[in-house]
């Protein structure tokens, strides 16, 4: 589950940091603002629900199969 007060304290300390630099840091700072969202979005947990329609090939005791339709997720 991604908590949004996470990120919203990582940014602050972030832009606190950058006040005290004392020569232009945009790359810097766009680098370490990209990397922190990263991080945070990969926390997340994708949940795909049941019930995705796959065809199956074989004898009944031998089964292979794939999904035959996408699954579109939800992030909760």
């Amino acid at each position: 589950m991604l908590i949004k007060d996470t990120l919203k304290a990582q940014i602050a300390m972030l832009l606190t940091d950058m006040q005290t630099r004392e020569q232009d840091a945009v790359q810097e700072f766009a680098d370490r603002l990209s990397t922190m969202i990263d991080a945070y979005i990969k926390t997340a947990t994708v949940t795909v629900p049941a019930g995705i329609p796959v065809t199956t090939a074989g004898s009944p005791t031998a089964q292979t199969g794939a999904t035959i339709a996408p699954a579109v997720a939800t992030i909760a």
